[in-house]
């Protein structure tokens, strides 16, 4: 069961194979992570950036054997327009594409591990976890 949506910087820092990452990413398992494709369009800029784009994709394609990739639906694009509209109301707006993995985890109610607690902690009732264990 599909427990944990991953943000993208705690994909990048499991990528650069720092430990603490990867090894809450190897507690946790991966039938109980997903992976948004908006964080997966954020990293495929990083693998077209890359000194050796091709080894970049492979080790990409790696990390993310056997987790969920979750899409983009219409019922997701409703929950971030509400949330979008009550950031911007409270002054509080965070980064698009944040909002639209934050929203992801909401509407499959996941917890997202993330190195930006800052922005997804803006987003009420999101579960986030900043610090891997």
């Amino acid at each position: 069961m599909i427990t944990h949506l991953l943000d993208t910087g705690w994909l990048i820092r499991s990528l650069r194979n720092d430990k603490a990452y990867t090894d809450t990413l190897r507690k946790l398992g991966a039938p109980q992570l997903a992976v948004s494709w908006i964080s997966i369009a954020e990293l495929l800029e990083g693998v077209h950036l890359a000194r050796d784009p091709v080894a970049a994709r492979q080790a990409l394609d790696h990390e993310l054997t056997d987790i969920t990739r979750l899409p983009l639906t219409e019922e997701i694009c409703e929950l971030y327009g509400q949330h979008r509209a009550q950031l911007r109301r409270a002054n509080q707006l965070i980064g698009q594409l944040d909002l639209l993995i934050a929203v992801t985890a909401l509407h499959h109610g996941l917890t997202v591990l993330t190195t930006n607690p800052a922005e997804f902690q803006r987003v009420p009732g999101l579960p986030v976890i900043s610090v891997p264990f």
